[in-house]
């Protein structure tokens, strides 16, 4: 898969495209990859995604925005995964933000991009104050050469599929909800850093994920699966959270006690699925509560595994 940083002067060839942010690539967007995949064979086209980083909400009102389901690196790894030959990663700034939607498409999509068929979410807007929809798109395609089409709501659990359904369900820790509308288990993954071994003096040792983001869509104790080390996926509990008994004002922190695992990993890039919520962060009164309520984390992790009866 071909990554781009901008817009290149000129595509070396016509493409299909899909335009988003894909936060999550969740089922909705997974249906929509799928879709450009198939369209993109068909016409003998690289299937291309464009997406923006950062998220549009991000740079527009950064204190509001919302938690990011994904890394960028996620988030390529998942496009990587279904079929997208192509990416053209946007740098989002006042000059992207102000470009009139009108010159987006004859300049970027037609102009450089060549694209010859697009495919867009039923809501998506772009160009400035957001002027550039679905409408506008299928108004230039007869002059500019392109077909467009329109991504329809995908619904799973009885709802429709979207990032901020995603969101709902992490907050409130239903995971299970969270695996159906992302059609895989919610999951981090990081280089795996030195912390400040309170886990191991503890008599739980534990990997510290690097975070890339200091507002995680989820937090409590959690039975977690530990993956990417050949292919393992070993059970765990995991903390995410600004640990309150061990830290004042502490900033969000992963950390995973693999169940009988005490290899030296750092550096090692690993991913973490997350598939049930054991309970709230919680400040105990002395390091020796805390004991104690990670033995029973450890435990409840344990049965959740079917590792204890």
């Amino acid at each position: 898969m071909l990554i781009y940083r901008g817009i290149p002067p000129t595509s070396d060839s016509p493409v299909a495209l899909t335009i988003g942010n894909f936060d999550g690539v969740h089922l909705g967007h997974q249906a929509m990859l799928m879709r450009l995949e198939e369209a993109a064979r068909a016409r003998g086209l690289p299937a291309c995604v464009m997406t923006f980083e950062p998220h549009p909400r991000e740079f527009f009102s950064p204190d509001a925005a919302p938690a990011r389901l994904t890394s960028l690196r996620e988030k390529l790894e998942l496009f990587e995964k279904y079929g997208v030959d192509r990416v053209y990663l946007c740098r989002f700034n006042q000059r992207f933000a102000h470009i009139p939607a009108d010159d987006f498409v004859h300049d970027i999509l037609c102009r450089r991009l060549q694209i010859r068929w697009a495919l867009i979410g039923d809501d998506f807007r772009f160009g400035a104050k957001r002027a550039g929809d679905f409408h506008l798109l299928e108004s230039m395609s007869g002059q500019c050469g392109f077909e467009v089409h329109a991504m329809h709501s995908v619904t799973a659990a009885d709802m429709r599929v979207s990032s901020t359904a995603v969101r709902e369900a992490l907050a409130g820790g239903d995971l299970e909800l969270a695996a159906k509308l992302l059609g895989r288990p919610y999951s981090i993954s990081g280089r795996v850093v030195h912390g400040d071994k309170a886990g191991r003096q503890l008599g739980y040792p534990t990997a510290n994920i690097q975070l890339k983001h200091n507002k995680p869509p989820l937090k409590g104790i959690f039975a977690v699966k530990f993956c990417g080390l050949g292919g393992l996926e070993l059970p765990g509990a995991a903390s995410l959270g600004i640990r309150p008994t061990v830290k004042t004002n502490g900033k969000p922190t992963l950390e995973v006690h693999v169940f009988g695992f005490d290899r030296q990993i750092y550096g090692e890039h690993v991913r973490v699925d997350f598939y049930h919520k054991l309970r709230d962060e919680q400040k105990f009164p002395n390091l020796d509560a805390l004991i104690e309520a990670i033995g029973r984390d450890v435990n409840d992790a344990k049965r959740y595994f079917g590792l204890l009866s």
